[in-house]
């Protein structure tokens, strides 16, 4: 009789362990997993389990104890090849021990990791350190309904086929560790000479940093400057000079004479109809700019809710930074909002028509490993406030990108007092379209009805104002500012291509921020975050731009996003890092030594 199959499953965690194992029949509970026949993979099958980082990368004694010692002459430190190690845990070992057994009697293992980076490279690392020789598998899947998981495993990939997207998250961890290790060795020496205890260098936290000291700089440098505007009243509505506002004044109250002297005209009416579009669908970044704007969640605490929501089968995956859906979903997105019971007030004006398919939506180009947050339409048991609050807003936009733009006409009057021009605008809703699913209504204000040509007494103003300083970050603008590597960008289209160039991803965004604040090296101020005097005095001690250049860290994760695609080489990477990390501690690299 032929031998039965053996396959084990390996996730990242206990509780995605046992939604799984539940799904392919492994019922019986073991020590640290689960085993059974599979039908769907008609194999004897168990489902073991991770719990986040079980190997970590060396520390720098463990290549060579001379590196023990925090020593300028021993720097930089740059292993001749990077080694992985269990971490020092009972824990750990206890259930890295059972992995390993259970991988040596397999004749297949399923990577069941974290469909992204981080979880390739946690899943990758223990496959390796318990030295298995046979075939693997990959699972990858968008959500953790009973269905998306059946269907994930019968349509299981090769895990060579995610060998580059392994290579970047492995080209994060050394260039992480290279710069860190030196870097903190070097600055924290040259800080105990001014008084400083241990400093913490990073690639991204260092320049996140350097940007909350720079806005805190730009404030505190701050010069306000008196300005002028000037403005008169017609018919009861406010018109504003078109050239703008002044900065002499002299000049300002000259003009201000001047048309006291002459009757207000109007010398143009026109209406338009504008459009505007649903909000576009949640990546993980924009959700929690949305959390922290309307409730004050930390990056860190709506990643934590998300994923709570996820593993509850609630939602797709989380860790996304794409507002956009493959083509294929829009077939099952009736489905889903069928399923949106909670919602029937919204979803019942839409469903039984064809559903709008806006390119601003589907579009499967845009689209590489996931796809946008959406529901998944699995009905919410019982939730906390948090997870309403985000299983709201998210299901919310889904609904909304079905409805009909919001119409308005918008009116804009020109009038003319001698050759002074000023304007007005007006805006009337004609449909609201999306905005119903919110409740909310947008801003407009309604004009007289005004006739080219018209004319009559006005009252001019000029109203002195003063110039205020850059306002301080909080986690909401931080994170956008992450985003695009600095720079303040406001449309949506031009924010989603300086993506490949922002600082650090999504899905360690949040935990860079609430590092800074572990260090003590920026803190709270009610919703506004500065830093504090050992931040700014870290930041002041580095003189290393390199170190501090959002952009340059942009272009780093652009190249890591490069590595993940199979277009820059891994190993080029990390050069151009030992490189950097030679310069930074004051060394000739020795790439460049004649």
């Amino acid at each position: 009789m032929a031998k039965t199959k053996i396959i084990t499953c390996i996730a990242e965690k206990p509780s995605v362990a046992k939604d799984i194992a539940k799904v392919l029949g492994c019922k019986d509970s073991k020590d640290g997993y689960y085993e059974g026949y599979s039908d769907i993979l008609k194999a004897d099958t168990r489902v073991t389990w991770t719990f986040g980082h079980l190997c970590e990368l060396k520390l720098p004694h463990d290549y060579n104890p001379a590196w023990k010692a925090w020593n300028m002459a021993q720097l930089p430190i740059i292993p001749s090849r990077f080694q992985i190690k269990l971490k020092p845990n009972d824990g750990v070992r206890h259930q890295f021990n059972i992995i390993k057994e259970l991988f040596n009697s397999s004749d297949e293992i399923i990577n069941c990791g974290d469909a992204g980076q981080e979880g390739e490279l946690i899943q990758r690392w223990v496959l390796q350190q318990t030295g298995a020789k046979c075939h693997v598998k990959r699972l990858w899947i968008s959500s953790m309904t009973d269905e998306a998981i059946r269907e994930g495993f019968k349509n299981l990939k090769d895990q060579s086929e995610y060998q580059y997207l392994y290579a970047a998250g492995l080209a994060r961890a050394c260039g992480d560790w290279l710069i860190g290790m030196s870097a903190s060795r070097y600055y924290t020496l040259l800080g105990r000479q001014q008084g400083l205890s241990t400093l913490s260098i990073g690639r991204v936290q260092t320049p996140t940093l350097a940007m909350i000291v720079r806005r805190q700089e730009e404030i505190d440098n701050f010069k306000p400057e008196d300005y002028y505007v000037l403005s008169t009243i017609y018919r009861d509505t406010i018109f504003q000079v078109t050239k703008g506002s002044y900065k002499d004044q002299e000049m300002a109250q000259k003009d201000l004479e001047d048309i006291k002297k002459d009757k207000f005209t109007i010398t143009g009416v026109s209406d338009k109809k504008t459009s505007e579009l649903p909000p576009r669908l949640y990546d993980l970044t924009s959700l929690q700019v949305d959390m922290n704007k309307k409730y004050g969640y930390s990056a860190e605490f709506t990643l934590e809710t998300l994923q709570k929501l996820y593993e509850g089968k609630l939602v797709t995956y989380p860790r996304v930074d794409t507002t956009y859906l493959p083509d294929d979903v829009y077939g099952d997105c009736p489905r889903i909002l069928e399923c949106l019971a909670g919602y029937r007030d919204y979803t019942s004006k839409i469903l039984g028509k064809k559903l709008r398919k806006d390119k601003k939506v589907f579009d499967s180009s845009k689209v590489t490993d996931h796809h946008a947050i959406i529901p998944t339409g699995k009905t919410p048991g019982s939730l906390n406030d948090a997870e309403i609050n985000l299983y709201d807003d998210i299901a919310k936009h889904f609904i909304a990108v079905f409805y009909p733009d919001c119409i308005s006409s918008v009116t804009t009057v020109i009038g003319k007092v001698g050759k002074i021009e000023f304007k007005t605008q007006g805006k009337q809703i004609l449909d609201y379209g999306w905005y119903d699913v919110f409740g909310k209504a947008p801003e407009g204000k309604m004009l007289p009805k005004f006739v080219k040509g018209e004319s009559g007494d006005h009252k001019p103003t000029l109203t002195t104002r003063t110039t205020t300083p850059p306002p301080l970050y909080t986690e909401a603008t931080l994170l956008r500012a992450m985003e695009t590597a600095g720079k303040d960008i406001e449309d949506e289209d031009m924010r989603a291509a300086m993506k490949a160039n922002g600082i650090g991803r999504p899905s360690t965004r949040a935990a860079i921020i609430e590092l800074l604040f572990k260090r003590g090296y920026i803190a709270h101020q009610k919703k506004n975050i500065i830093p504090t005097s050992i931040g700014i005095s870290l930041i002041s001690a580095i003189k290393d731009p390199l170190l501090k250049s959002p952009e340059l860290t942009g272009q780093w994760e652009c190249k890591l996003r490069e590595i993940e695609s199979g277009r820059y080489p891994v190993m080029r990477f990390i050069d151009e890092l030992k490189n950097m990390t030679y310069e930074i501690v004051g060394k000739t690299p020795p790439s460049k030594k004649n």
